[in-house]
């Protein structure tokens, strides 16, 4: 949902009521993934997306019947020979949508939710709609203090980053909910502030990642030379990545094409467990860089974690398409993706969900990385 955050605070300041359609579970392939959502207000205006276009047409009637009666509405949608372009899913998967009012009561939950700089999630009770928000500092709910059930199961759902269903309590007192939670952003580390480096950012927030330049050479660390969502670090590439936070989400591109600042910093990122590590050259620059880091101690499996000379092969020249040919193997790599073409391989485009772990009544599945401040992060790959 926090891809609709940047909207949905415009609607809040105004205070407009809109219907909120979230998807809620999926079974088989799927265009988006759990808490893929998409909102309506009074005057017919649409943001975000559920499918990329399959049932759109059916959760806008949906979401203006809602937005009427205020009564929350769970549907399903699946592929259908007779009707598939016009409200099943032609890739052939099932997704079940869950349809609310957002009004008065829900603004500052979701708000809550979508602004936490940590780890934050959003539980709906999927028969009231009652809504609960937590972050590390509070809880708040729609209808006042939440239920202890629902808090609780909203903090385990935050510290365990998942999304998905589940029942708690029994008999009339069961409570079917649904949870999703959000993270910080993953960080995307370039160093040498070059005009690659620049189309490099864009791609990286595209992706939905928090993007720092990390430069050197003070002149070019120019802080104005990019845009305000680019952080930039005048520091010696290595000193930087000694003190700086990264996790197992982080990637780090080598841009600067200078032996002083590439090998430093290249033996510190092998060492790291990050989730990619390139560096940009030529192929004569990429043997000779390997040969200098052999020689500064990095050990054969580290060297093999290394992807250089950076990106996919797509024949680009220009910035912006060596960016998106650097992007393309993220995203491969992140997903173990083949990086063919879709015409050259037989697998299904949108790999089918995991199957889901089901104790009871539960049903929960990791959630796809979340941004802070509304930006997008792409949970699957095509």
């Amino acid at each position: 949902m926090r891809e609709l955050a940047a909207h949905l605070a415009g609607w809040h300041a105004e205070e407009v009521e809109y219907a909120l359609a979230t998807v809620v579970d999926i079974r088989g392939s799927a265009p988006l993934p759990l808490g893929a959502s998409m909102a309506v207000d009074a005057s017919g205006a649409v943001r975000g997306s559920l499918s990329g276009g399959c049932v759109e047409g059916a959760v806008y009637d949906l979401c203006t019947a809602v937005l009427a009666s205020g009564v929350p509405v769970r549907q399903r949608f699946g592929y259908s020979d007779s009707d598939a372009l016009a409200v099943g899913l032609t890739c052939g998967g099932e997704l079940e949508v869950f349809v609310q009012r957002i009004g008065a009561a829900e603004r500052p939950v979701l708000e809550t939710a979508l602004n936490a700089r940590g780890s934050a999630a959003l539980v709906r009770d999927l028969a009231t709609g009652e809504t609960v928000a937590v972050t590390p500092e509070s809880v708040i709910g729609s209808g006042g203090d939440p239920p202890e059930s629902m808090a609780a199961f909203a903090r385990s759902a935050a510290q365990q980053g998942v999304c998905g269903i589940r029942t708690i309590g029994c008999g009339a007192s069961a409570r079917e909910l649904f949870a999703e939670s959000f993270t910080a952003p993953p960080r995307m580390i370039v160093f040498g502030a070059t005009v690659f480096a620049d189309a490099l950012a864009r791609v990286g927030r595209l992706l939905g990642y928090r993007v720092t330049i990390c430069e050197a050479r003070p002149v070019f660390a120019d802080r104005g030379g990019y845009p305000e969502y680019v952080e930039v670090v005048a520091e010696w590439p290595d000193r930087y990545l000694r003190t700086t936070e990264v996790d197992s989400r982080t990637v780090l591109c080598v841009l600067t094409h200078d032996p002083k600042f590439d090998i430093p910093v290249l033996v510190e990122a092998l060492r790291l467990p990050v989730a990619y590590v390139g560096a940009m050259g030529s192929r004569r620059a990429d043997i000779e860089r390997r040969a200098r880091l052999r020689e500064a101690g990095v050990t054969a499996a580290q060297l093999a974690r290394l992807h250089s000379p950076i990106g996919l092969e797509l024949g680009g020249r220009t910035p912006e398409e060596t960016a998106v040919a650097i992007g393309a193997e993220i995203i491969a790599h992140r997903h173990g993706g083949s990086a063919r073409s879709l015409s050259a391989t037989t697998r299904p485009i949108h790999a089918p969900v995991a199957a889901v772990e089901r104790s009871g009544d539960q049903r929960m599945r990791s959630c796809g990385v979340s941004t802070s401040s509304g930006e997008p992060v792409s949970s699957h790959g095509t």
